[in-house]
């Protein structure tokens, strides 16, 4: 006895056939990552199958039949079953326009193979046989009849064992060579496609197809006093006896808990369910835990831990992170000091980070990289007091570089706004779908991830060093009231925590140019655009991660 050809093998559905057709990435991260994005296009399409569902059901059509097979292996939902001649004709309806041959209209090649797939669910289903199909494009208004020959059932098969195939790989196929199908892609923010380009061909101009903003917010809750619950599909924050916000759980990226508000188990399970981090930082701004939605598919982790044990990828990484980092720092210092004399600091601290950049360049191990990183770093904070105007007060001036606990205001601000780019860090990371824990230049030493330590690193500079000295020089800070004083430490007070926060999320929404890439995004998408890249470094095209530079 022959063994059931489907047997062995998980049911394909025939919209996946669809997306193996359009492209054989958009089937991988679909079908195989789980990755899945409902775009405007999407819920159009939605909004059309509906309207033209109560038309069938007022009309007597049978409509909408779920079909499954597993000799074929294929499991569907058709969208309309009709009897014109007296047989089943199964019926797909398309908001596009037809494809065309002269003047004649023809259906696209993954229409044609999706409708077929249904046709051949059918006649297995009704034990009938199913001559033809139709597709209706409704923005000519036109229909086209697909003949289910064997050529057409053939193409079904072919694109089944083709998919088992992909499902069985590890690595994602290459992308389309058609860029005019990845501007109309809903993965394309995934997928990077036009990025992939530019490695290719250097004088390729890409076409802008990653979002240049984020679209979900992230709600930091300070006050003790507060509660978060779920009501309906929003997430309710109360704060003291009747002021209560909500907010839509599709707008939340995360929810960071400042010290000791409570939240509902219910709640947690919603943003779980939502892919809406939760991290709890205490009182000072240290990471203590936080509620991750699953970290990707079982692919990507495989891919990232296949990757990050290659000894070589990884020096080859710390050594593009580190050179991006020290000269990213070089840079500030240079433009800050630029058109006057430059103080000594500045002039001994550039002169040290410049030899730590050309000794990067032949580090033999990331031991000796860190080495390297240390020196300039410690030169780089050297020099950064030398970045204060006279006008600022005495109690906000920085001498060195302190922590665990910080030892004078600017310390107390640098290491909370550090504490506040590690969860946007991690928020990035999380959404990409990489596994935090596996970094390739931080060693794991403490309860902080280390992908996470390793791109904070490009970050530290703009997102953090920046904001707090440009606040600190405008004389944004009460040095009394906005912080918290006592015996060898110094903390922010909730005044001064809020503060921070608010210019954390203001800087995040400034735009900034791709210098490779040559487009323009906030800061906050730019994260996720590094840790993207960086993921191209073991499945696409590398080169990309790490190119970023101040100006």
């Amino acid at each position: 006895m022959n063994p059931d050809p489907g047997e062995h093998h998980p049911l394909i559905r025939v919209m996946a056939l669809h997306a193996l057709a359009y492209c054989e990435r958009l089937f991988y991260l679909e079908e195989v990552e789980e990755i899945r994005i409902a775009d405007a296009s999407v819920y159009a399409g939605r909004k059309l199958h509906e309207e033209l569902r109560q038309t069938d059901e007022d009309a007597g059509h049978l409509i909408a039949m779920e079909l499954s097979s597993s000799s074929l292996g294929l499991v569907g939902k058709v969208d309309c079953l009709r009897r014109p001649d007296g047989y089943l004709v199964p019926y797909e309806h398309k908001r596009g326009r037809a494809r065309r041959h002269g003047k004649a209209a023809m259906a696209w090649e993954s229409d044609a193979l999706q409708l077929t797939a249904y046709g051949m669910l059918l006649e297995e289903a009704m034990g009938t046989p199913v001559p033809e199909g139709r597709i209706r494009y409704h923005a000519e208004n036109v229909t086209v009849h697909i003949p289910l020959d064997d050529a057409a059932r053939n193409a079904v098969r072919a694109a089944i064992k083709r998919a088992r195939e992909l499902r069985e790989a590890a690595d994602r196929p290459s992308v389309s060579p058609n860029d005019r199908q990845c501007i109309r892609c809903s993965l394309a923010p995934i997928c990077l496609p036009e990025e992939e380009r530019v490695m290719s061909d250097p004088d390729w101009k890409p076409v802008r197809l990653f979002p240049a903003d984020r679209e979900v917010t992230t709600l930091h809750v300070t006050a003790s006093d507060t509660h978060i619950s779920r009501a309906g599909d929003t997430l309710k924050i109360s704060t003291g006896h009747d002021h209560v916000i909500t907010f839509p759980i599709q707008e939340v990226g995360a929810v960071i808990l400042h010290g000791y508000p409570q939240i509902t188990t219910q709640a947690l399970h919603f943003c779980a369910r939502n892919g809406v981090l939760v991290q709890w930082l205490s009182p000072a701004g240290q990471f203590v835990a936080g509620l991750a939605p699953d970290a990707g598919a079982v692919q990507r982790r495989l891919r990232q831990y296949r990757a990050l044990s290659d000894p070589g990828l990884c020096l080859r990484l710390s050594r593009r992170l580190a050179v991006a980092k020290v000269e990213g720092a070089l840079r500030y210092l240079l433009r800050m000091t630029r058109g006057s004399e430059r103080p000594s600091p500045v002039i001994e601290s550039t002169q040290t980070m410049r030899g730590s950049i050309k000794n990067m360049a032949h580090a033999e191990g990331i031991d000796g990289l860190r080495g390297y990183e240390g020196i300039a770093g410690r030169a780089y904070f050297g020099a950064l007091p030398s970045l204060l105007h006279d006008t600022v007060p005495e109690e906000m001036r920085f001498s060195k570089r302190s922590r665990r606990p910080p030892q004078d205001r600017f310390n107390a601000l640098l290491g909370f706004g550090y504490a506040l780019l590690y969860q946007a860090v991690l928020q990035a990371i999380t959404a990409v779908g990489l596994e935090p824990a596996l970094g390739f230049f931080h060693s794991p030493r403490s309860s902080a991830h280390p992908l996470v330590l390793d791109l904070m690193e490009l970050f530290r500079v703009p997102l953090g060093d920046m904001v707090v000295l440009g606040s600190v020089n405008r004389l944004q800070w009460d040095p009394v009231g906005d912080f918290s004083v006592g015996s060898g430490r110094v903390w922010l007070s909730p005044s001064g925590r809020k503060k921070t926060i608010e210019l954390f999320e203001r800087r995040l929404e400034e735009t900034w140019k791709h210098p490779v890439v040559h487009y323009s995004l906030s800061y906050a998408r730019l994260i996720e655009l590094e840790v993207r890249l960086l993921e191209k470094e073991w499945t696409g095209k590398p080169g990309l991660f790490g190119r970023m530079r101040l100006r």
